[in-house]
């Protein structure tokens, strides 16, 4: 009688150890998701602010942009590495996903094309001379930057995103050759 009682008593300790293993494993699983979430809405955050500031700049106050104002016109600007400078003074919203995946590099010439429709269409017109550097990712005040020996390049959320990169990744980019002066640089890839 008295094994059997032991018997009994190993296996319900067996199985709330058991218990105990699993629930560790779920809450672990949760909290990895918790924190996946939580990076994933600072990235969307991060991504919303950088789409607002194309639209607008930086200026709380400023006003859109119309595209009713502007409908069937032709453009042409100089990319800042966020948006397309007119020669009317004018800051265009560039899309992120557009820059980002032609690899846009700050001094190129662009066409904005203004349809009917209020469609913008740009095309890249006028690329400078680049050059590709190694450099590795770092965020400060929710901005990316890649660091390139002593200087930091900044570079659209947009590229981050598009190839999954992580704080410290290494990462080459593309910038103007004669880089005096230049904020910006492209993503090219991760390596």
């Amino acid at each position: 009688m008295t094994s059997s009682y032991q018997c009994v008593n190993v296996q319900v300790i067996t199985i709330k150890n058991k218990l105990v293993c699993n629930v560790a494993e779920i809450a672990d699983k949760q909290i990895k998701r918790l924190r996946s979430l939580i990076d994933e809405a600072e990235t969307n955050l991060a991504a919303a602010k950088e789409l607002l500031i194309s639209l607008v700049g930086e200026d709380p106050d400023a006003k859109p942009i119309k595209a009713e104002d502007l409908t069937g016109k032709v453009i042409e600007g100089v990319f800042d590495g966020q948006t397309m400078l007119g020669p009317d003074g004018k800051a265009y919203p560039v899309p992120a996903n557009y820059a980002s995946k032609s690899k846009l590099v700050q001094g190129d010439i662009l066409k904005l094309t203004i349809q009917d429709g209020g469609a913008f269409l740009y095309k890249q017109i006028g690329p400078i001379p680049r050059k590709t550097v190694i450099g590795t990712l770092r965020q400060k005040n929710q901005q990316y930057f890649v660091e390139v020996e002593d200087k930091e390049y900044r570079v659209l959320m947009a590229s981050v995103t598009y190839f999954k990169l992580k704080v410290n990744d290494q990462v080459s980019v593309v910038i103007p050759e004669d880089d005096k002066d230049v904020e910006w640089a492209a993503v090219e890839a991760a390596l």
